[in-house]
């Protein structure tokens, strides 16, 4: 008996015991029963977790040649610190993240040179046309910001990028809760019935990419992806002409949790999705392996322009492969407060005539529902609005870079747990009818599960 008593409750985390009664494992603090084999499982299945084993070669990168150095100068930034490579025909005289003058430092040495390169597709023009598109039509978008904007001042830069590829080995526990609801006379009555559902298998990534350069904002540069790196050539300083190249001053091996965050979430979702029939699914436990974990060294093409306005900086990027356009904009205060005014008086308007058609009279709950419905549709119209203008979004997940049919399980198993019911007494109005029908004969009345929406 010292054995079992070792199991924990799924429901509440308290001692189970033993109960000759049931011949079921019992909690005596939430009184939820448990089938013995359920609760090993569930529990052996916590105890072996090993927890996540991450781990990379980041030997990535080779050894210039002299030739290739020929001509190559560094510019440093004394703002931001930034040092933008360029060859001799091509210069820098400005900064491509804080728009501030660039010296020319010394000749290029140092540094390890790039596995792969992505040329540039899309041109300096379509960039421009791109920037022209992202302010088109933003209601509360300053109409000033436009005509300020030094449209001719977008820099084509290659930005330093590692890129992961792994194999990730994951076993999962979830907690599933499966509903169903129905009423009688006096209550209201929820039914849980839950489960745990195990998932062990295996999934693979490639090319999970993470900023190199200190400089470049790191959601922006996660915004303007995927890149396509099935276009990807071997890396040659001619690729470079023409463009500005950023000196990688993050290393690969300071970028490995920026890659283990995004895999390991990628990796948690596919598993969840494997979970289904349940109103709600929830991972209480995960432990992943990464096998054959490497980094590459690639340099992404990428457009940028600064720019200020009211002595705020706002920074576009393009994604100089594919021409996805991003970039935060600012806010004109008085047409949002312009749009609110008038969308609150329509909405007001029409929902007092609303009513007014049915019951013939405005009364001071017409003239209430009339302020609360014009707020709400206010905030949600506005509220739309402003969304246009924010398209930088940090990346999360790496299922841009997960690897097609790589997942395979090995263990995918939905076992019950236990079942609990929630009832709440029917408020009844001065009718003497609940705040509801009851359901026909009183049966129990089951929803349709729905796709569960993963959380942790």
């Amino acid at each position: 008996m010292a054995e079992i008593n070792k199991y924990k409750c799924p429901c509440c985390g308290g001692k189970l015991e033993f109960n000759s009664t049931v011949q079921k494992m019992k909690c005596p603090f939430c009184e939820s029963e448990f089938e013995i084999q359920a609760v090993q499982d569930y529990n052996n299945s916590i105890s072996q977790s090993s927890g996540d084993q991450m781990n990379w070669e980041t030997q990535a990168g080779g050894e210039w040649q002299s030739s290739e150095l020929n001509g190559m100068n560094v510019y440093s930034c004394q703002s931001c610190g930034g040092q933008i490579i360029a060859d001799a025909t091509t210069g820098a005289s400005k900064c491509p993240y804080c728009d501030n003058p660039v010296v020319m430092s010394g000749t290029f040495s140092d540094d390890k040179r790039p596995d792969s390169i992505i040329p540039f597709k899309v041109d300096k023009e379509a960039a421009k046309a791109a920037l022209i598109v992202h302010m088109s039509g933003k209601k509360l978008l300053p109409s000033v910001f436009k005509e300020q904007n030094h449209i001719d001042d977008i820099k084509g830069v290659y930005v330093p990028v590692w890129l992961f590829d792994a194999e990730a080995d994951a076993d999962m526990v979830f907690k599933c809760d499966k509903t169903r609801s129905w009423q009688d006379d006096q209550f209201a009555y929820v039914e849980h019935n839950m489960y745990s559902a195990y998932r062990s298998g295996k999934l693979a990534f490639k090319n999970v990419p993470v900023d190199g350069s200190e400089k470049m904002d790191d959601t922006l540069m996660e915004s303007i992806e995927p890149f396509d790196y099935s276009q990807a050539v071997e890396f040659k300083t001619a690729y470079l002409s023409g463009y500005l190249a950023d000196r990688y001053d993050v290393s690969a091996e300071d970028s490995i949790n920026r890659a283990n965050t995004r895999i390991k979430r990628s990796t948690e979702q596919t598993f969840a999705s494997t979970v289904n029939g349940y109103n709600s699914v929830n991972c209480e436990h995960s432990s992943i392996r990464l096998r054959n974990g490497k980094a590459k060294y690639s340099l992404y093409p990428v457009w940028l322009l600064n720019t200020s306005w009211n002595g705020q900086k706002y920074t576009f990027a393009m994604n100089g492969q594919t021409g996805k356009f991003v970039g935060d904009l600012p806010v004109d205060k008085s047409a949002a407060t312009k749009h609110s005014m008038i969308t609150f008086i329509i909405a007001f308007i029409v929902t007092i005539g609303v009513l007014f058609l049915f019951t013939n009279k405005i009364t001071g709950g017409s003239i209430i529902t009339g302020l609360v419905v014009g707020a709400i549709i206010t905030m949600i119209v506005v509220g739309s609005l402003k969304a246009q203008l924010k398209s930088v979004h940090s990346k999360q997940t790496a299922a841009d870079y997960k690897i097609n049919e790589s997942l395979h399980l090995s263990d995918n198993r939905d076992v019950f747990l236990y079942k609990k019911l929630d009832k709440t007494p029917i408020i009844r109005n001065n009718n003497g009818n609940g705040g509801a029908p009851p359901s026909q004969n009183n049966r129990p009345q089951a929803g349709p599960p729905v796709r569960p929406q993963f959380r942790k």
